[in-house]
């Protein structure tokens, strides 16, 4: 039987910097993904993820995001290939919003993220978001927040640099192989697949929406997964206006809504169209029974709701639509500790639908916990001790 130095289950945002990351350290490294990474099956596609340095979520989570877009560049000097662009990031909010993004004082922790970072940006009233931002058409009470190091990166892109560095680097990869479960004891783990069975020291899970079938209800109690649609619609007029570097990534908390709305600048020309999308938590699913159609009343109700009130020049033509799936806890905080009955085994996920921006810098701390038996930055408000 093949026994490696560690194990990675599932190739995604995480797991694909954690093979990197150890591969690098010259471990013997098997990452292990039921599909094929890059893959459109899980919460790691879509072409873009906003990345931003101040954290609304929790400061807890700057150091990693700054660590991240470290990285990222270090791989584009490495590789060659756009994975950040750094076009800015504008969010809107008010006293009178009745969406949330993720925590109900997001806006108000962003901005204190960014004062105690020292982190550039800019606060806009209504008038001067109209002014710089034409295309939003703001209330007379929402205000912004502009930070000029935001912008987005390429998942799909980041993964595949990862994994090819990794492979490069000495990592096995099996992809389109199922792990079916594990056994950790004193000596080890055993990792069982639809295939074969390996051995190693240190297993890390990085499986996303596939957690609930290897972890045990210690854990998969905390999980709740949901579906969510991605669209591109159609621009209006000139799209050079939405290109980046006019047209930011923005997050807006909207007034008399559920849900909040969020988008991208368009990235593939006049015909690729405007990616928007918003958060839904109402019908939980799983990897195996979400559906993955997109209906047309579906794409009707989110432009008629959350386009045309709030953005000029977009369509209601929808080019495409993609879905993708956030695993999310309680407090909307990540999941990265060790199982809570084997210190061999770590769960690195899930990412509660704002993982990508941090996965890199995640990836190095994972490493740096299999090798040196702690990280760099400091992972404890992420452990399974919370929600005891």
């Amino acid at each position: 039987m093949r026994e490696f130095d560690a194990i990675i289950v599932g190739l995604g945002a995480m797991g694909s910097a954690a093979l990197f990351q150890l591969a690098s350290r010259k471990r013997d490294v098997l990452g292990i993904d039921r599909f094929s990474p890059p893959h459109s099956e899980g919460s790691s596609h879509g072409d873009t993820r906003i990345t931003r340095l101040a954290i609304g979520e929790g400061e807890q989570y700057t150091p990693l995001a700054v660590r991240s877009h470290e990285i990222w560049r270090e791989l584009e000097s490495e590789t060659g290939r756009s994975l950040l662009t750094t076009d800015g990031a504008l969010i809107i909010s008010s006293a009178a919003k009745t969406s949330v993004t993720h925590v109900a004082t997001f806006f108000e922790n962003t901005l204190a993220a960014a004062k105690k970072f020292d982190i550039a940006h800019q606060l806009l009233d209504a008038g001067e978001i109209r002014r710089r931002f034409p295309m939003f058409n703001v209330a007379d009470d929402e205000v912004g927040y502009f930070e000029p190091s935001a912008g987005f990166v390429r998942p799909e892109a980041c993964i595949r640099a990862q994994l090819t560095l990794a492979q490069a680097r000495g990592a096995t990869i099996h992809r389109d192989e199922t792990v079916l479960g594990f056994d950790a004891s004193d000596a080890g783990v055993m990792v069982t697949t639809d295939w074969a069975s390996y051995a190693c020291a240190r297993l890390i899970v990085a499986a996303g929406a596939w957690l609930p079938e290897l972890m045990g209800d210690d854990v998969t109690r905390l999980l709740s997964i949901y579906r969510q649609v991605l669209y591109w619609f159609e621009i209006d007029g000139d799209p050079s206006e939405y290109v980046a570097g006019r047209f930011p990534v923005f997050i807006w908390e909207l007034q008399g809504k559920p849900q909040g709305v969020y988008g991208f600048p368009a990235i593939d020309g006049p015909r690729g169209g405007l990616k928007i999308s918003t958060e839904a938590f109402e019908v939980t699913t799983t990897a195996q029974t979400v559906v993955r159609h997109v209906a047309a009343d579906e794409i009707a109700t989110v432009h008629r709701d959350y386009v045309a009130p709030y953005l000029r020049g977009v369509t209601d033509r929808c080019i495409r639509t993609a879905t993708c799936l956030y695993t999310v806890t309680p407090d909307f905080g990540f999941i990265i500790d060790r199982h809570p009955h084997s210190d061999r085994v770590i769960i690195a996920s899930p990412c509660s639908g704002h993982g990508f921006k941090h996965s890199a810098a995640i990836g190095e701390a994972l490493a740096q916990w299999v090798v040196d038996g702690r990280s760099h930055i400091d992972l404890d408000p992420f452990s399974l001790r919370r929600f005891a």
